[in-house]
């Protein structure tokens, strides 16, 4: 799957470090490539400054580096880019997950401070919360490139946050508990790339502890998908329940001219036969995904609680209807025994 370089004075890997995965998510020329290739030592990875992807798809590369850390990176093409589909996006995402046999441990989000936050990367940000939930947050590390850049103008990263930072871009470090490292890959300094390496993969170890040594992998992905699912069909037959009353009020209107105890009662069959079908298919439907949404996070008792209330208030307006139909009819006789 990917290569493993061995350094010469390589060392067994300690208990306490273990292997660590990492995959590289930002737009074209924000130098994700040139950081994989900071990160293994080595030019590994085809690197150029154009505005043109020269990553095609996902590829991983291993290092073992001198105190025996294993590390993993797996690079990507511009999914940020604007041009780039959502739908491109996620399966390439989904199939760096896949690529990580034991799961990935830091999502590494880069982004370059010569060239402005755009807000095609806020929204391919907010397309991941979507595609994989604000759990992906608890694993991100924010990676500026451009370092040199900054040295150059006599600028730190502090600088930068402080005063050049775009807001969408602050908000995003606050979603992942302000973990952020500065890269110069141009530099000829070894103290320098080994010093930046070290500072990363210390974010790495950090958010391996913070999420209890647990790698977001495939089966983090399919109970969230799970736990979706089941969200959008619990919305959807509450929908469906929307619908039904709407359209038994609207008949009631229309046809209030007719026989006031027949139409209710036509009504109240109809409807309580679709409360009675709706509420056998959920019950179903909650004791199939029992087991999956117990890993959910309580999304679908959620679901539940709301489905509840929706029945609840539909029963409610079924009797609010029933009991306007009754005043109406007491109101005709009246009527009629008054002209009589």
């Amino acid at each position: 799957m990917g290569e493993r370089v061995i350094d010469g004075d390589w060392k067994p890997t300690s208990p306490s470090n273990g292997e660590r995965t990492v995959v590289l998510l930002g737009r074209t020329g924000n130098g994700k490539s040139a950081t994989g290739n900071s990160i293994l030592g080595r030019r590994a990875f085809k690197a150029s400054a154009s505005s043109s992807a020269v990553t095609k798809t996902c590829e991983m590369k291993t290092t073992v580096l001198k105190d025996g850390q294993v590390v993993n990176v797996i690079d990507t093409p511009g999914l940020f880019d604007s041009s780039t589909e959502f739908e491109y996006v996620s399966k390439e995402i989904v199939k760096c997950i896949g690529m990580a046999k034991d799961g990935i441990h830091a999502v590494l989000l880069v982004f370059s401070v010569r060239s402005r936050f755009s807000q095609e990367e806020e929204a391919a940000v907010h397309h991941l919360q979507t595609l994989f939930g604000k759990k992906i947050f608890d694993y991100m590390i924010v990676v500026f490139t451009g370092g040199d850049d900054l040295e150059d103008n006599e600028k730190t990263l502090e600088d930068y946050l402080g005063l050049e930072c775009p807001k969408p871009l602050k908000e995003i470090l606050k979603l992942c508990d302000h973990r952020c490292v500065l890269f110069d890959n141009k530099t000829k300094y070894k103290v320098k790339r080994t010093e930046q390496v070290q500072q990363l993969l210390s974010l790495v170890n950090a958010v391996n502890v913070k999420n209890g040594g647990q790698p977001y992998t495939n089966e983090f992905f399919a109970e969230l998908k799970v736990a979706q699912l089941a969200q959008r069909k619990s919305n959807d037959e509450i929908y469906k329940l929307r619908e039904n009353l709407e359209r038994a009020q609207k008949e009631t209107e229309e046809k209030m001219h007719e026989s006031y105890e027949d139409q209710i009662k036509r009504i109240t069959e109809v409807v309580e036969s679709k409360l009675k079908e709706t509420t056998i298919r959920l019950e179903q439907q909650l004791a199939e995904e029992h087991a999956a949404r117990l890993k959910a996070d309580g999304a679908a008792q959620l679901a539940q609680m709301k489905s509840n209330e929706e029945i609840c208030k539909l029963r409610e307006n079924l009797e609010r209807v029933q009991w306007e139909a009754e005043e109406l009819r007491k109101r005709a006789e009246k009527e009629g025994c008054a002209i009589l």
